[in-house]
């Protein structure tokens, strides 16, 4: 296996892998998430291959197929606030290992591409969110060393 940037050649499966996150997102919470949809479609994906700013890593196999994918984000924050230390941070807006190829240690190697390219930018931290009910992502974060560092709570009006 090797951990590359995506190619425009990679879009199908990313997209086919957006499908995958979306459907589990759904069934967690079918109040927000609409089954069937993907976040981001292939023009989206296509150009996020031209900015530098929304690395896309690739995890592929020895035939250069996509075994799954970190999409990520470089955010330089907080942009506007008078509070805060300026940080740079890696957030990590969509990790997914193909259904397939879960189990041989995708994610982590995916993992360990992000935290190595987050360091030799300069990143502070490393970021992303899990959504409530998604144990299976959050206990993946954690064997990775994640830790919580703020928590979003909600109250559904009805």
């Amino acid at each position: 296996m090797i951990i590359r940037r995506a190619k425009e050649k990679d879009i199908t499966k990313i997209i086919d892998l957006l499908e995958q996150v979306l459907e589990i997102h759904a069934d967690i919470r079918p109040d927000i998430f609409i089954s069937g949809t993907t976040k981001y479609d292939y023009d989206e994906v296509k150009e996020m291959l031209g900015n530098e700013a929304k690395p896309i890593y690739i995890a592929a196999d020895d035939e250069d197929n996509a075994l799954g994918y970190a999409i990520c984000e470089i955010i330089d924050t907080p942009e506007d606030a008078t509070n805060k230390v300026k940080i740079k941070q890696m957030y990590i807006d969509d990790l997914c290992v193909d259904e397939s190829a879960r189990g041989q240690h995708v994610g982590e190697a995916l993992f360990e591409h992000v935290k190595s390219e987050a360091k030799k930018i300069g990143c502070y931290e490393i970021t992303l969110s899990v959504w409530s009910g998604n144990d299976s992502a959050e206990h993946f974060y954690e064997k990775m060393g994640m830790k919580n560092k703020y928590r979003m709570m909600e109250y559904i009006l009805e």
